[in-house]
């Protein structure tokens, strides 16, 4: 569930947190080119430097002057996601590098991260684009089968899940239910760029939008853990799970993927476990978050891997620095589960808040150098 679901109480108390997660506080671009869009977000206005740029590579220079937690989105005009970037403080700055086709899109910030967001109609003009280095094509086509991989991979483990649930059977539905999550997480930025999936299957009771019903993975999560009892309507709600990720699997294949949405993807997954699992908001009643954690990053280091070969001729000093950090976090994930194999790892209410903030202070050492890697890739 990404992070921008958060609800904005929650949000805002971790936006100190995240803000050396993400890089907020970066002096930011130096606003000149004409690949550079300044984008200046308030509560109220989501302001542009311009409305044409050339096809390509492009940096959003993004700055939150309003008093809320924001997210600013490319989008195409079908609404799916081409970049995001999320938890943006008041107050502070980041930037994204995007690749963008000639065509029309929309650049969106969502004050408090809720609704539809504000909008601005961009055009992206001119058919020349660099030519593309035949490493990253490869990057990107491994990576989309993968994300496949993860799909498919993920139903029958769903299946099993949701047989559980419509036999009333509890205690085999909480063993089946972290199993089923990590090909989702594991890939969760790619369901996310379709902006209508991640709502039905992933979504907290706090990221509701009015008037939306709770379905899901969490929403039985709660009838187990803490309801503990299995209705009617959970049952039908294990059938609308499987039909919402079969949706989900078949659309995997459609996902507009670059190299540069693979790194900002890998982003997206740290700033996941710094907001959801860190905290152990994300699985309130399960306490599966460590399980949902070791997802993330796995993800993240898969994006990275692909990527590594072109990132270290571009910035060799950034892909010793990531190769430390993956490895210092996974050694420490690997503290909470007794086989290195398994994912059967330590119930997060057992974790205390010391080792918590250790687990924060690794999320936070990697994600630092990993924001930086779809600039290294473009280089």
């Amino acid at each position: 569930m990404r992070a921008a679901r958060l609800s904005v109480v929650t949000a805002t108390a971790a936006v100190a947190a995240l803000t050396a997660v993400t890089g907020c506080t970066e002096k930011g671009s130096s606003g000149s080119g004409d690949r550079v869009i300044n984008v200046t977000a308030t509560d109220s206005k989501c302001e542009v430097s311009k409305k044409e740029f050339p096809a390509g590579h492009v940096e959003l220079a993004i700055e939150n002057k309003g008093s809320k937690v924001t997210e600013v989105y490319i989008l195409f005009p079908d609404d799916r996601i081409v970049s995001e970037r999320e938890n943006i403080g008041p107050g502070t700055k980041q930037t994204v590098t995007a690749e963008v086709k000639a065509g029309d899109y929309t650049i969106a910030c969502k004050p408090g991260m809720k609704g539809d967001g504000i909008r601005q109609a961009v055009k992206a003009t001119g058919g020349t684009v660099a030519k593309r280095d035949p490493r990253l094509d490869k990057a990107v086509a491994a990576y989309r089968e993968y994300a496949q991989e993860q799909a498919d991979a993920t139903l029958p483990l769903t299946e099993t899940f949701a047989k559980a649930v419509k036999a009333g059977d509890i205690e085999a539905a909480k063993k089946a239910y972290a199993p089923s999550r990590i090909g989702w997480e594991r890939t969760e930025p790619v369901a996310e760029s379709f902006g209508d999936i991640d709502p039905k299957v992933d979504v907290r009771a706090d990221g509701l939008e009015d008037g939306q019903k709770w379905t899901g993975w969490h929403r039985l999560e709660k009838s187990l853990w803490q309801d503990k009892k299995i209705t009617a309507a959970d049952k039908t709600l294990a059938d609308q799970l499987i039909t919402d990720l079969e949706d989900w699997q078949k659309r995997v294949g459609k996902a507009e993927i670059t190299p540069t949405s693979m790194a900002n993807g890998a982003k997206e997954l740290l700033d996941e476990v710094a907001t959801g699992k860190v905290t152990g908001e994300e699985e309130r009643y399960s306490h599966t978050d460590l399980v949902d954690f070791k997802a993330n990053v796995e993800g993240a280091e898969k994006s990275y891997e692909l990527l590594k070969p072109v990132a270290k001729e571009n910035d060799p000093a950034l892909v010793t620095e990531l190769d430390k950090q993956f490895a210092a976090l996974n050694t420490l994930l690997d503290k909470y589960r007794a086989d290195k194999t398994s994912y059967d790892f330590t119930s997060y209410d057992k974790v205390g808040e010391a080792d918590r903030k250790e687990l924060s202070d690794g999320v936070n050492a990697l994600a630092e150098p990993l924001s930086k890697l779809a600039a290294a890739v473009v280089k």
